[in-house]
């Protein structure tokens, strides 16, 4: 499984974002959702995917990652503004100057 159960108390589970009762009948496990139950394997089905998405667009990782890609982006922009490395011969470009001893 791509999102676990973690128990909170006796029949509250978190998954993913969302709280949900669970209870135990002879053979199977039912999530209340809404105002009846539906089986376990129905119940992640329906909901596994917005849970996943709900992650992917929360996660720090990805966050971060994106700042990364922004800061990348603007830093070399700076840089290749800047930088006399690649320009063509302009009336900016500093001069050599020679030292005479």
């Amino acid at each position: 499984m791509k999102i676990m159960f973690m128990r909170e108390s006796e029949g509250v589970y978190q998954f993913g974002t969302k709280r949900v009762s669970v209870k135990v009948e002879k053979t199977s496990i039912k999530i209340r959702v809404g105002g009846g139950y539906l089986s376990i394997d129905e119940f992640l089905d329906q909901y596994t995917p917005t849970e996943l998405e709900k992650l992917d667009r929360n996660s720090p990782l990805k966050r971060f990652g994106e700042k990364i890609a922004v800061q990348k982006t603007i830093v070399n922009t700076a840089v290749r503004e800047d930088s006399p490395v690649g320009r063509s011969s302009s009336p900016k470009s500093p001069k050599k100057s020679t030292r005479i001893n």
